[in-house]
């Protein structure tokens, strides 16, 4: 995003730029650690492993989940008068809750469709209302940005109720595949090496300090070492296989979101509707390019997880704003039943960040918590796994977070490996491993406890049966 700072400096997304400029942006947001328990958390309030009933289940990526055990907010909103609608991405069991959940739906459903799921840009199947499917052609970040554009010009709504829309885009996920009308932007962009893209990485838990993606090409110039192993996609170059070229790639693939913002927002403006809109700008998790040697999310640095956050209220919140709190996740719901003036309709351990879209300088004493468990949710992460394919399933193990103002305390749940703690003013980028200093054991043994009462605050079992940790260096 170009509005942000740590983006480089050719970035050009002047839509979402637009939404900062009269909005709110939040500088640290963590919304979740991958693209399924992200979107749960969304849907529920809960964190991965207070999300009861989800799993996975059957051909990868299918899922499922019981709805009396997991309901999700949207209905709430239906039953108070709002019209429900989810255009894009479903990714939250093969159950994609059209007539419960949502009064519309057009949504590319992955679990339901396995054969179809890495279809991340072309052809894809599309349940519109129900569980029928119907193949789809053409881009489709641009297909749903014009059914989205539909959809808040009146059709297929009651326009005299009010309405909630989730657009989930597929992109940027791999393969990173641009418009056909954005292959030449970006030309001859100069991509920095990040410091820590070859191991090893003094100081950080075994599978980070070796994690190895990126090989020197012939001109020195990192050349990514090999395809990324997924399931359902296969890395598709474009450019070529250097770091600056595939960051290109990526940075083109934006250009079509902030397109359909563009569009979106004007489809608001045309139609009498912008004023009374509360927007949200986010993203489920966000993506390294080299950074600590990776070309993924999952890993618990800010470079793999943390992603952009803007809210755009006119005259209901601050303008042109930047607000440095650490939030996540967890504090969307509650946001959106205050913003609608709507009770909670269940215990949400994150609170509503009105108080900071006002005030974005308010106190707040509120840390994130950020846990990954793998594949697995609810009660079903109570105990850790000893089976390395469950514990780590895609190379990064288990772990839980805690960003609390400026330092971020990080338990990686593997028997004895070192805990880490970085400030993140001093070492935006992560480098340094403060938990191996002696000076700030006090601070370590201090967040280590307080992540464990935010655990058993939320009723996670897991805290219970978390691994030991490594011996603090005296």
């Amino acid at each position: 995003m170009g509005c942000y700072p740590e983006a480089y400096d050719w970035v050009r997304t002047p839509h979402i730029d637009s939404l900062a400029a009269s909005g709110v942006r939040f500088t640290h947001s963590y919304i979740g650690t991958w693209c399924m328990p992200s979107r749960a958390t969304m849907l529920t309030g809960h964190l991965q492993f207070g999300v009861e009933s989800m799993r996975m289940e059957g051909q990868y990526p299918a899922s499922t989940y019981d709805p009396e055990q997991c309901p999700f907010w949207p209905r709430v909103f239906r039953e108070q008068g709002y019209v429900t609608a989810q255009i894009g991405k479903w990714h939250t069991g093969v159950d994609n809750g059209f007539g419960r959940d949502w009064d519309y739906q057009r949504v590319w459903n992955r679990p339901a469709f396995p054969e179809n799921a890495g279809n991340y840009f072309f052809d894809q199947w599309i349940q519109t209302n129900g569980i029928e499917k119907e193949l789809v052609k053409g881009y489709a970040t641009d297909n749903y940005s014009d059914w989205a554009v539909e959809f808040i010009e009146g059709a297929h709504r009651d326009k005299e109720k009010p309405w909630y829309l989730w657009v989930c885009y597929g992109a940027v996920h791999g393969p990173f595949t641009p418009a056909e009308r954005h292959l030449e932007t970006y030309e001859g962009v100069e991509v920095p090496v990040p410091a820590d893209i070859y191991p090893p990485r003094d100081g950080k838990p075994a599978y980070a300090s070796a994690w190895d993606e990126w090989d020197k090409g012939e001109d020195g110039y990192p050349v990514l070492a090999s395809d990324t192993e997924q399931l359902t996609v296969t890395t598709n170059m474009i450019h070529g296989n250097r770091l600056d070229q595939w960051v290109r790639q990526y940075h083109q693939g934006v250009l079509a979101i902030d397109d359909g913002v563009g569009r979106m927002l004007e489809a608001l403006e045309v139609t009498g509707q912008r004023d009374n809109t509360l927007i949200v700008f986010t993203a489920d998790q966000g993506f390294a390019w080299g950074q600590h040697g990776f070309r993924r999310k999952l890993a618990p640095y800010d470079a793999t997880i943390r992603g952009p956050l803007i809210f755009n209220f006119p005259g209901r919140i601050a303008e042109g704003a930047v607000c440095k709190v650490p939030v996540g996740g967890e504090h969307l719901p509650p946001t959106f039943f205050e913003s609608a003036g709507l009770e909670l309709p269940w215990k949400m351990y994150g609170s509503s960040l009105m108080p900071l879209l006002k005030n974005p300088d308010a106190h707040w004493d509120q840390p994130v918590l950020m846990a990954y468990t793998g594949q697995r949710y609810g009660s079903d992460t109570d105990t850790i796994p000893t089976d390395p394919d469950v514990l780590a399933p895609a190379g990064v193990p288990w772990w839980i977070s805690l960003v609390d103002d400026r330092y971020k305390y990080i338990r990686t749940l593997v028997d004895g490996e070192v805990e880490e703690l970085y400030d993140l003013r001093k070492d935006p980028a992560e480098l340094v491993n403060l938990a191996r200093n002696p000076e700030h054991r006090d601070r370590v043994v201090v967040l280590r406890a307080r992540l464990i009462r935010e655990l058993r605050a939320r009723e996670a079992g897991i805290a219970e049966n978390l691994p030991a940790v490594a011996k603090l260096p005296e």
